[in-house]
């Protein structure tokens, strides 16, 4: 340990005097606990968050025809009005939610957050048991849970961000990013076992389950290693070189193995060194050597200052990502919120059976997390992984909607194959692009910029996700199934459109760096 501990959790505080005093003579890796303890606690947190998210999808069935306001012709209509209150609650919300998250204890935040969005989803349950039939109830409360939804994705992805470095951060991101799927799977699964009995309790105990791990956050979570008196966990790597321009002043540590996101750049590592001598006229450097440790950018200022919203969406590939994530998150929440709808409007399985096949979606999305994580890793090309991904998702879509529902093993083998394309690129850009993006070579060594980053293009993100199903109830009402996929085609498509740029020079940087490879 480097330093003093500050507002250290109760919890750590039992567990360190417990070690002391019973396991002090058997030696432990404490910072690799500590970052095993937050990979678990950040899972479990987010699994949380759609845990609490997924039960309305399910209980649509039963709520339509069953329950007033929604036993009219309109019914697919306010439901969707259900959707939309939440979600447009949720983005609109997300912008601020990031700002405060840069400023505030992230401990205090999250767990505040799980309290409350747990609080919110036992308030719709309850609605059948006090018989309320109130629209303007359940709009509320939806609107309520999506404000404090947005304490989860800015607040666990800056502490991932705090806890791990760059290397691999595709594989990591990618297998802890199955949280989302995790949590909609067991959303799915707890809301279905009370679905015809008593759908209160679909709500009702996501709800309860999410303050209690709430609580656990509360009293273990660190958000940061220089919060128990470790110093940062940001590697010094190599220096990254701007290949395009005529200048090198866009210099910055890098860690190892890392890549560029969104820029014209190439990795020179130090074994180049008398190939590529030439220096860096502003720091007097080589520009194959290694940077020095304890090196701060000229442009940062402090490295606890927070940056503005107007700074975070100059980084260069945050509005390209941003806009892409609109579309990808417009496709990835109608599936979430009508998937088992659509699944009961055009099949024979039944309300129960379609919610439990609605779940290989989410089985996909987690294989496709991981893929599009490794890919990325592996290629350095996170736009290209994500281009190539929407393409394939387009000619899936179009498939599964015309025959899709013909046979059973097909609508599995479709629904596995769709996750995995719709939710692949969705995981890579809101976890290991939004945090490669949040400490950008062009900020420095100021990671406050984090939160800020990841808040910017997730909340973008989630106006898509909040139009989405909102025009899927709409459309399905009036034109029908066929046109709601075709929205949804439209929008793969529109999602790849916004990378094109970033996509050029992703190959462009590769060919330069295999150039280099031959030196």
């Amino acid at each position: 340990m480097n330093g003093p501990t500050r507002d250290l959790p109760c919890g750590i505080q039992v567990f360190q005097y417990v070690y002391n005093r019973c396991f002090e003579r058997y030696p432990i890796n404490q910072k690799r606990w500590h970052q095993g303890g937050i990979l678990v606690l950040t899972y479990l947190a987010y699994t949380c968050y759609h845990l609490t998210r997924k039960p309305i999808s399910v209980v649509k069935n039963v709520l339509e025809g069953n329950w007033a306001p929604f036993d009219t012709a309109d019914a697919k209509a306010l439901l969707g009005t259900l959707d939309s209150a939440f979600l447009f609650a949720y983005a609109g919300a997300m912008f601020f939610s990031g700002f405060i998250a840069e400023r505030v204890n992230l401990r205090y935040f999250l767990s505040l957050g799980m309290l409350t969005s747990g609080i919110s989803c036992y308030l719709f349950g309850i609605a059948r048991s006090y018989n309320i039939h109130s629209l303007w109830y359940f709009v509320l409360v939806q609107a309520i849970g999506g404000i404090f939804q947005t304490s989860g994705w800015p607040g666990v992805v800056t502490v991932m961000g705090n806890w791990f470095g760059k290397s691999k951060r595709g594989l990591i991101f990618g297998i802890w990013n199955s949280h989302t799927s995790l949590g909609n799977i067991l959303g799915s699964l707890i809301a279905t076992a009370y679905l015809e009995s008593d759908w209160s309790l679909s709500f009702m105990m996501p709800g309860a389950i999410m303050g209690l791990v709430g609580f656990i956050i509360f009293l273990f979570l660190i958000p940061n290693p220089v919060d128990i008196g470790y110093s940062s966990f940001a590697s010094h790597g190599y220096r990254k070189i701007d290949a395009t321009n005529s200048s090198d002043d866009d210099v910055a540590d890098e860690g190892d193995n890392s890549h560029s996101i969104g820029e014209d750049r190439v990795i020179y590592r130090c074994v180049y060194r008398d190939q590529l001598a030439s220096e860096d006229p502003n720091s007097g450097r080589s520009e194959t050597s290694p940077m020095l440790a304890g090196h701060r950018s000229n442009s940062t200022s402090s490295r606890n200052s927070a940056i503005g919203f107007m700074g975070a969406i100059k980084i260069p590939g945050v509005i390209e990502y941003s806009l892409s994530l609109f579309f990808a998150k417009l496709v990835s929440y109608t599936f979430l919120f009508w998937l088992p709808k659509y699944i009961d409007a055009s099949t024979t399985y039944g309300a129960t059976t379609s919610a439990l096949l609605s779940v290989l979606f989410d089985v996909g999305g987690i294989a496709g997390a991981i893929a599009a994580g490794v890919i990325s890793d592996y290629s350095g090309m996170s736009a290209l992984t994500c281009v190539a991904m929407f393409g394939l998702a387009f000619p899936t879509l179009f498939v599964y909607d015309y025959v899709g529902n013909i046979d059973l093993s097909l609508n599995i083998i479709l629904l596995l194959i769709a996750g995995v394309l719709v939710n692949g690129p969705y995981a890579l850009i809101t976890t290991a692009v939004s945090t490669e993006l949040g400490t950008h070579s062009s900020l420095g060594d100021d990671s406050k910029a984090l939160a800020t980053v990841t808040a910017i293009i997730d909340g973008t993100g989630s106006i898509g996700a909040a139009i989405g199903p909102l025009l899927a109830g709409i459309v399905s009402r009036w034109s029908g199934w066929h046109s709601v996929f075709y929205m949804l085609m439209s929008a793969d498509l529109l999602a790849l459109l916004f990378l094109s740029r970033l996509v050029y020079k992703d190959v462009r940087s590769f060919i330069q760096r295999r150039r280099v490879l031959h030196i």
